[in-house]
């Protein structure tokens, strides 16, 4: 008898669908900004990256290029999405409870301090001793698209493990954002963002369903993030936050507004077009139509319906746009330097020993246990690829660097980080995951 599938799993389901598939999308537009950048035509895409595109208004230019409106204007709706999952975690998911969440919290807190504390190791000060943030992050999407070629290898507890461990990577990576990579913050724009949150809070919880005042608080919350000088895209996790994750009604209060109104219907000749005239029948469907959007969490449903949005739209731009790195002599003359001395062996080594490490600890403290079948050789396969630091570690490089050339050095480093974790954690997985034979029996 095939097994019950419960509306969690399905969500779950979805977002490891989306997140997989989203990494081949990912890695295309990679391999054509960096094709595109070394080409005959790399001209046109530093021209087109560097577009001025804005407005004017009281006698004043509003304006940003083309690859800044993506990073600081789509990006944040991928940082809203991160930060619905967050909350999703947070409230009824696998950070819901210390027993559940002390595994994964503790494994992310190992994989961010020691790769940082490794980083440091080779920069301690000068321009380059602000990227201590790069090898912190793990990139989601490319690691479960790793794990996809297992197939149903791959025990389903080892997939809630890694994709728990990196939604925490992600808010401590918004931290780190927040706090160490903001110049100077304005008060009383951030005051304000702050109070249209609570504004924008307020319109959720009673019900006020118009998009279109929704659309004007976030663009307000949004512009004034931006001028208050911390990220841009911090906007989106503050966003997120606003956006319940749970039922608005009780689901006894769903039923009998359901059966009330169904009841009601059926006592009438309802056809497709019948309601049309009959005030009633419409009414009765109207407020079946509310008691059902009432019970799907408007952060469930723009989780799902902003995933595709985001894997297969925003972090390809991003890619398209960041990952551009002109190879030449010139780039790799003093290859290796500090800081990808400091990124590749943060990545690699920082990341599968502060997960492993801080994994075994919890768990031979009694604290937490492997569950699911997971064996430590597989949890170490999946330390190797949280060493996947790609997206949010190129999204750091550019905010902890000014100089292109510490850029693209920081790139290159995380481009070959990322692949050797990738390659590592492949070859410890396909030797440690059950064959297809003995998973199906």
């Amino acid at each position: 008898m095939p097994q019950e599938i419960t509306p969690s799993q399905t969500l779950f389901d979805r977002f490891l669908h989306s997140q997989s598939s989203g990494s081949i999308a990912l890695l295309l537009a990679t391999i054509i900004a960096v094709g595109w950048a070394n080409s005959p035509w790399a001209e046109v895409y530093h021209t087109l990256s560097h577009l001025d595109i804005g407005t004017h208004f009281a006698g004043k230019q509003y304006h940003l290029t083309l690859d800044h409106w993506i990073k600081d204007g789509l990006m944040a709706i991928f940082f809203f999405v991160v930060g619905l999952e967050i909350k999703r975690e947070v409230l009824i998911g696998e950070l819901s409870s210390f027993r559940k969440a002390i595994l994964p919290v503790a494994a992310a807190c190992g994989g961010a301090v020691l790769p940082a504390l490794l980083y440091y190791a080779f920069n301690q000060s000068g321009p380059t001793s602000a990227g201590w943030g790069i090898p912190m992050a793990t990139d989601i999407a490319f690691a479960l698209g790793v794990l996809a070629l297992f197939g149903n290898r791959v025990p389903i507890s080892l997939k809630v493990f890694l994709t728990a461990l990196a939604i925490v990577d992600d808010l401590m990576a918004v931290l780190v954002i927040a706090f160490f990579y903001t110049d100077s913050i304005s008060i009383a724009a951030l005051v304000l963002a702050i109070a249209l949150l609570f504004l924008l809070s307020y319109t959720i919880r009673m019900g006020v369903r118009r998009p279109g005042i929704h659309l004007l608080l976030i663009i307000s919350i949004w512009l004034c993030v931006f001028l208050s000088g911390i990220h841009a895209t911090i906007a989106g996790v503050m966003i997120a936050m606003a956006y319940p994750v749970k039922a608005s009604i009780d689901p006894q209060h769903f039923y009998d507004v359901i059966k009330k109104r169904i009841a009601k219907l059926e006592t009438t000749k309802l056809t497709r077009a019948s309601m049309v005239d009959d005030k009633q029948q419409l009414q009765a469907i109207n407020q079946i139509y509310l008691a059902a959007e009432d019970m799907i969490p408007a952060g469930i449903y723009l989780e799902q319906n902003l995933h595709n949005v985001q894997a297969f739209l925003i972090l390809p731009l991003f890619a398209l746009f960041a990952a551009g790195v002109t190879i030449d002599v010139e780039t790799f003359q003093g290859f290796p330097s500090s800081v990808s001395l400091g990124i590749i062996l943060g990545l690699i080594l920082g990341k599968q020993i502060g997960i492993f490490g801080f994994s075994f600890l919890v768990i031979k403290s009694g604290l937490a246990e492997l569950s699911g079948g997971i064996t430590w050789t597989q949890l170490w396969g999946a330390s190797l690829l949280s060493g996947i630091g790609f997206t949010m570690s190129i999204f750091i490089s550019e905010l902890a660097f000014v100089d292109e050339t510490i850029i693209a050095d920081a790139k290159i480093a995380i481009f070959i980080a990322s692949i050797l974790a990738a390659a590592a954690g492949y070859i410890v997985l396909h030797k440690a995951l059950p064959t297809a034979k003995a998973n199906n029996s």
